[in-house]
């Protein structure tokens, strides 16, 4: 048997913080606060840092091991929108495995064949082919017909269905989001009620159909209310968003920056408040990073022209705790968002410290003050809206499993 353990530490366990020690035996926690260490045990002194749960990070567009390990990231919820498509059983088993042991990925199927929006993939070989949820990828399945199937068969396999909140038919060809900026700049732009009409519809169809419907990104304050509504009536609705939606609002693009040329657009500045108090009144469920890397031959051009997307993973948590100092979340209300609900939405063991769990471990230097440069992210490329902001707190170490990863 293996041993490790980490003393003076600051445990953020789901009920709150706990001073003291964390044993591991064989890569799973079988010890928390005062434990009595084994002889043998390779012991961490983490001096008073925090240890929590690695982030899961659900609903990313691209493997990018560096930036998972920078940002604290062992696991993540892997879009369908991968070249080629995962929407075969072949491959998805090798989507699954190609990460591990440094980083684990749990594939999100695409609902349907090629993402076309119009033949239903094969949900069920799929998922025995290791798929832990079933996505509509970037777009918005426009077929109601289409997407009642998708929802019932995901529904009969125990499957969460991960879908795009944004009205097809109102939000093609656009680039941001009706309103003062979008004119001034000239930009091709759609009504922020493209997200609520796509979240009414489909809230309608998992209600009907009993399915658990997850929205990747809700970031308008309509489209809060009718998750808030959903829930409040027992559906079975959750929803999340990214730092990027919470920070900032649609005048990050007033210069032309196509670093925040995002998807879904950036909103209005009240949109941006009501985000910030959906995630403090529980309407939102997870924050993830949305890491989409792009380089420069797809964001340095002009604004219109350019790719949506940005790279999140090593900055999420920096963000998140910036969160924390602004009263905005509880540190483990924190963690429940960026690890125990995705490990939830994915029916996976993992996500939070608690005797029995894999050893899935991130020590956080959380006064660490540093700048978010694209010059400096270590990842596939550095295409952030955050460009110049200085945060605090960053991963120090990083366990998968027991076994350390940095």
């Amino acid at each position: 048997m293996t041993a490790l353990a980490f003393t003076n530490a600051r445990l953020v366990l789901a009920d709150g913080f706990r001073n003291g020690s964390l044993l591991v035996e064989d890569g799973v926690i079988t010890g928390i606060g005062t434990v009595d260490l084994p002889s043998d045990a390779d012991i961490y002194n983490v001096g008073g840092k925090l240890l929590a749960p690695a982030i899961i990070d659900l609903g990313v567009f691209a493997v990018d091991l560096a930036a998972c390990h920078a940002g604290g990231i062992v696991r993540i919820g892997l879009m369908p929108d991968q070249s080629p498509v995962l929407d075969d059983p072949g491959i998805v088993q090798r989507a699954a495995l190609i990460g591990r042991p440094d980083l684990w990925i749990h594939p999100i199927a695409a609902a349907t064949r090629g993402l076309a929006g119009r033949d239903i993939a094969e949900m069920a070989i799929n998922r025995d082919a290791g798929a832990r949820a079933i996505g509509t990828g970037r777009g918005w399945i426009g077929d109601a017909g289409v997407m009642r199937k998708v929802l019932r068969y995901a529904a009969d396999l125990g499957l969460t269905v991960i879908a795009h909140a944004e009205d097809g038919g109102l939000a093609a060809g656009s680039v941001a989001t009706e309103g003062e900026t979008a004119t001034r700049l000239g930009l091709p732009a759609a009504p922020a009620i493209a997200e609520a009409l796509a979240i009414a519809r489909d809230v309608m169809l998992a209600e009907e159909t009993g399915a658990a419907l997850h929205f990747r990104q809700v970031t308008t304050a309509a489209g809060f209310a009718l998750v808030r509504a959903a829930k409040a009536r027992g559906v079975r609705v959750t929803c999340g968003i990214t730092p990027a939606h919470l920070l900032l609002s649609d005048i990050a693009m007033s210069d032309f920056r196509s670093f925040a040329h995002l998807s879904p657009p950036l909103r209005a500045e009240s949109d941006r408040q009501a985000a910030l108090a959906a995630l403090a009144d529980g309407t939102i469920d997870i924050v993830s990073s949305g890491h989409d890397p792009r380089g420069p031959e797809e964001k340095r051009l002009p604004f219109a022209d350019s790719a949506p997307g940005m790279a999140g993973a090593e900055t999420l948590l920096a963000l998140g705790l910036g969160l924390v100092r602004d009263g905005v979340v509880t540190i483990e209300r924190l963690f429940g968002l960026l690890a125990t609900h995705p490990a939830r939405l994915l029916g996976i063991e993992a996500g939070s410290i608690a005797i029995g769990m894999p050893a899935d471990l991130v020590v956080v230097d959380d006064e660490k003050p540093w700048q978010i440069t694209t010059d400096t992210l270590i990842g596939r490329a550095g295409n952030t809206p955050f460009d110049g902001l200085p945060v605090q707190g960053k991963p120090v170490m990083l366990f998968k499993g027991g076994n350390r990863l940095r």
